[in-house]
């Protein structure tokens, strides 16, 4: 459901002056323009000859995410940002080239959670033994490869250097893209519950992280299921979390500090908060019907309180919304206005 692409990095990974790989890379980026469109996934192509690593030279473990190069520091946030890769590669001696080796010991937590596909090319057995051999390497960085590969046979596929057309490995190619595809966003979950910016949530297996853009869809499917109770009980569909769209919800996700509550990539709950004048409102303020009971509005309303300057905070819910005012009372806050159906409710923060 996410609005967000998947970032796909299609990595050229040999070297060497004259290697086929960038001819490879041309072909598969150019066959799976289309399907890439059609999934939801944006291509990156990357060249590792062009990315210059030497061998590698930081002085601590890839584990403690300290780099002292910027060569390294490239390379992380390229990688950092992807949901996933490709990797074209030729086979050297029985397996994978040196350069692609070298690359993926070059980093540690940015890899995990992350699915990678293999082109392979060679002579004899295609390449596939380059990527068995990269496989055994990539599950210990917590990488999950694909079942599907794309293997060409050199002396079958290219003419002067160039690949011929094949519409079965181009089929062959969008099949293996559509798995990844689907790796992707299944692991999504784990990739954001692992990012040092999550915060645990108060339920197993619950984090949570702060609302972008990106997350609108999610965010509009949260907001009518819960809003729609509120607008039975107070007898009117004048509430503006029930109309937004898309785009109307995008905006304010760029306005507000939103967070939301996930488990399993669900939105359990949200809030927002942004300064108002000299006081702090807090707004949108929800969790899903089904998880009511066990504590996150208690939770999502203690962390943006957390995040709050000292002085008056301010929310808003509906006059005859009893549950929700009991709730705030509960925790603090006093209604101070009732305007056209509206409860405004305060609380001061010691400075």
């Amino acid at each position: 459901m996410s609005t967000k692409k998947l970032r796909v990095l299609v990595v050229t990974s040999s070297t060497r002056p004259g290697a086929l790989g960038p001819e490879v890379a041309r072909w598969l980026t150019d066959a799976l323009a289309g399907p890439a469109e059609e999934l939801g996934a944006e291509l990156v192509p990357v060249s590792l000859a062009d990315l210059g690593l030497p061998f590698l030279d930081e002085e601590e473990h890839p584990s403690s995410g300290v780099y002292r190069h910027e060569h390294t520091r490239r390379w992380s946030a390229l990688v950092d940002a992807a949901d996933g890769f490709i990797s074209v590669t030729p086979e050297y001696n029985y397996g994978m080239p040196g350069s692609l080796k070298n690359a993926l010991d070059y980093l540690g937590a940015e890899w995990a959670w992350k699915p990678i596909g293999f082109v392979s090319y060679g002579n004899t057995s295609a390449g596939t033994r380059s990527v068995q051999h990269a496989k055994q390497v990539v599950t210990t960085l917590r990488m999950v490869p694909l079942g599907a590969t794309v293997a060409i046979r050199i002396g079958d596929a290219f003419e002067q250097g160039r690949l011929r057309p094949d519409q079965g490995r181009d089929n062959a190619a969008a099949s293996m893209l559509g798995e990844l595809v689907r790796l992707a966003n299944a692991l999504r979950p784990m990739r954001e519950g692992a990012r040092p910016d999550a915060i645990p949530g108060p339920v197993p297996g619950t984090y949570a992280r702060r609302l972008t853009p990106e997350d609108a869809a999610e965010v509009a499917v949260l907001q009518r299921c819960c809003w729609v109770e509120e607008a039975i009980i107070n007898g009117t569909l004048d509430i503006p979390a029930l109309h937004e769209s898309l785009a109307d919800v995008r905006a304010w996700l760029g306005d507000w500090d939103a967070t939301g509550l996930w488990l399993d990539g669900r939105l359990l709950g949200m809030v927002r908060t942004r300064r108002s004048g000299t006081a702090w409102e807090i707004g949108r303020l929800a969790v899903a019907p089904d998880r009511r009971g066990l504590g996150l509005g208690k939770w999502l309303l203690d962390l943006a309180e957390s995040t709050a300057d000292p002085g008056r905070l301010l929310l808003h819910t509906g006059s005859k919304s009893l549950r929700n005012i009991d709730f705030y009372k509960n925790h603090g806050y006093l209604p101070t206005a009732h305007d056209d159906g509206v409860t405004t409710l305060a609380k001061d923060l010691p400075r």
